[in-house]
């Protein structure tokens, strides 16, 4: 965002649905709110104009007048971007950005919450959108190119998404880690009946998923390759 928003802008802002951060506004006021990364124009018909995780967090500043509380729910129409992604096109900009990052499991001092599960319902909204526009038939029931660049971030995505713990820097919840195989990662937790959840849940998100034993320790973990038909 390059300036504060103006006292009209600010309205349009704190008037948006607080489900989906559908916008309301002349062409004019939109167009003024995407330049400033706050807001995006979904690019299928009818091309209503959505709230980005840049303008959900600027609702919901402390301090500000009309921020919204923390318990609204996020986009489920439109792919999230920081406030620096342009194009509706584009790669999934928050599982890169470092605005957003997907939980791979073993990060430390993690934050919950509404505000989390929002902006990562709005970012597996945004990758089934590139599904849908990167295939000819336009279903999303198959992991696009990104997915197949970036499978640690991708799984962990779907799992997080799915409503899976990720693991803190101690203790249960699930762990999305690389595998000597070039298309392959490893999902580890302890639990095994979450273990056998996250497999299903890959699998429902268009991944080939399958429960091994390692050899030397005997620890059950998961084995999860991007499907290509």
């Amino acid at each position: 965002m390059t300036r504060p928003p103006t006292a009209a802008q600010r309205r349009i802002l704190d008037a948006a649905d607080p489900v989906t951060g559908r916008l309301s506004g002349t062409e004019a006021q939109l167009a003024a709110l995407v330049r400033q990364g706050l807001a995006f124009r979904h690019p299928r018909p009818p091309r209503e104009h959505f709230l980005t995780p840049a303008g959900h967090r600027l609702r919901e500043e402390p301090g500000l007048p009309g921020a919204s509380g923390p318990g609204e729910a996020g986009d489920p129409r439109g792919p999230a971007r920081d406030a620096k992604a342009p194009a509706p096109t584009a790669t999934p900009a928050p599982a890169v950005s470092g605005v957003f990052a997907a939980r791979v499991g073993g990060e430390e001092g993690a934050e919950a919450g509404p505000a989390r599960r929002r902006e990562v319902h709005s970012a597996w909204q945004g990758l089934l959108e590139l599904r849908r526009m990167t295939r000819p038939d336009g279903a999303t029931d198959l992991p696009c190119a990104w997915e197949r660049t970036h499978l640690v971030q991708a799984a962990a995505l779907a799992l997080e998404a799915a409503g899976h713990r990720p693991a803190a820097a101690e203790g249960g919840g699930y762990r999305v880690r690389t595998t000597p195989q070039p298309e392959a990662v490893a999902v580890h937790e302890p639990d095994p009946e979450a273990l056998g959840a996250c497999a299903a849940t890959l699998e429902g998100a268009g991944w080939q998923a399958g429960e091994y034993t390692e050899p030397r320790t005997g620890v059950r973990f998961v084995l999860a390759s991007p499907r290509r038909a």
